[in-house]
């Protein structure tokens, strides 16, 4: 009985971990997404510290800029379109960064990289 109830908790903390996040952004915000760390991140990458995949999805009827950089260095700056969507690769030690002028609402969801 302990160690169903044990896989019980450890599936359903898996569940949560690597549940997909929305993310509401308002007007003239840059928002760190993931890979400042616990506390700091406005969605939880279970794959930080390897190579993941990052599915992004516009939602909002305006566009906004997802930003990839690292150490300060800026790698990758693309425009979303609205209802759009594009996936991320994302190295280990890489931050993701969304950047709006307007209000806008987002869809991210992490996964492992299989290359």
């Amino acid at each position: 009985m302990k160690n169903l109830l044990l896989f019980a908790f450890i599936l359903l903390q898996a569940c949560a971990v690597t549940k997909d996040s929305v993310l509401v952004l308002k007007p003239s915000q840059s928002m760190c997404i993931t890979g400042k760390g616990p506390g700091q991140d406005g969605a939880i990458n279970p794959y930080l510290g390897e190579k993941s995949v990052a599915l992004v999805k516009n939602l909002s009827e305006n566009s906004f800029n997802v930003r990839i950089q690292k150490a300060g260095k800026i790698i990758k700056d693309v425009t979303i379109q609205p209802h759009k969507k594009q996936q991320f690769v994302l190295l280990k030690g890489q931050e993701l960064y969304f950047d709006s002028q307007l209000a806008a609402k987002a869809h991210i969801r992490f996964k492992k990289y299989k290359g």
